[in-house]
């Protein structure tokens, strides 16, 4: 015959005031009240016919029967923590969460993810988008398309593209009185700049471009985020310094044009990282194979 079993709800107010030697915060940590707390583990030790608990003034310690059971029913919650993990992990085998920064995902991911789609029908893909390094711990991001020279440890990081720097414009810009025909011409012109890691892209191309690096000190118009500020060179509003994973797409458009056939390297690149325990799941390692296909192999990394 098999011994019943007590109740759920008396063996994790056990383990959690075993654990912590104190109703109180065990009554916390399970989000009930103390009282709560109290009353489970009383039934528990009428179930079990044992004394679990030796309440003395404030102090709370175990009997030998609690010492003794405390790690058998420790052992049956981790196993079942395990588990249940591990049904979760199975039952998210067809979700994709990607993380990376808003214009990447607008510029360049979304006019392409479609065929990822089309390709892996059964895998479901999210894209979330954040200016911060990404928690991969919290477990809520499978991958991240990061910018950077690919130094996370930890982490797999496979290569994607460079970029390189130049000036683009509205084709509205090239035609006119005041055409926009040489470098020198950009003193006269709304240069329109990028915050969040690209300051200085423009003080950059002036320098390679041999030009004073204080044109781009004239008054502007600045953006959080590069997609605001090629969408105002789209409309017209001034000249951008663009990144070729940016605009590639406005170009073979005609929405933008180069006024200059003068770009500049970016010392950093682009990279899908994952953390190396799960970097080789069937997941990851469809959308890795499909990323890699939709990056130009021209497109070497900076300093080779």
């Amino acid at each position: 015959m098999s011994t019943r079993l007590p109740s759920l709800n008396g063996l994790r107010a056990f383990e959690a005031a075993a654990r912590h030697l104190s109703f109180t915060i065990a009554a916390s940590e399970l989000n009930v009240t103390q009282t709560a707390i109290s009353h489970q583990i009383k039934r528990l030790e009428e179930e079990l016919g044992l004394k679990l608990f030796i309440r003395q003034n404030r102090a709370l310690a175990l009997t030998p029967q609690g010492h003794d059971y405390l790690p058998g029913v420790r052992a049956a919650f981790n196993d079942l923590r395990l588990a249940t993990d591990r049904l979760k992990r199975r039952d998210n085998d067809h979700v994709l969460t990607v993380s990376t920064l808003a214009s990447m995902a607008s510029k360049w991911l979304l006019p392409r993810i479609s065929m990822f789609q089309k390709a892996h029908p059964d895998i479901d893909v999210r894209i979330t988008t954040s200016t911060s390094m990404v928690d991969f711990k919290s477990g809520d991001v499978d991958a991240a398309i990061r910018y950077g020279r690919g130094q996370w440890p930890g982490l797999r990081a496979d290569w994607l593209t460079a970029d390189h720097l130049f000036p683009v414009c509205s084709p509205a810009l090239l035609t006119g009185k005041k055409a926009l025909r040489q470098p020198q011409d950009l003193a006269g012109y709304t240069l329109l700049h990028s915050s969040g890691g690209y300051d200085d892209d423009w003080r950059l191309w002036l320098t390679a471009a041999g030009l004073p690096a204080n044109i781009s000190k004239q008054p502007d118009l600045t953006f959080d985020m590069i997609f605001m500020t090629l969408q105002a060179a789209i409309d017209g509003l001034g000249v951008a310094i663009g990144r070729t994973t940016y605009v590639e797409g406005d170009l073979a458009k005609g929405r933008l044009v180069m006024p200059f056939d003068i770009s500049l390297p970016a010392d950093a690149g682009f990279y899908l990282v994952s953390p190396e325990a799960s970097s080789d799941s069937r997941k990851l390692k469809a959308f890795r194979e499909w990323l890699l296909s939709q990056v130009p192999a021209e497109r070497d990394r900076p300093g080779r």
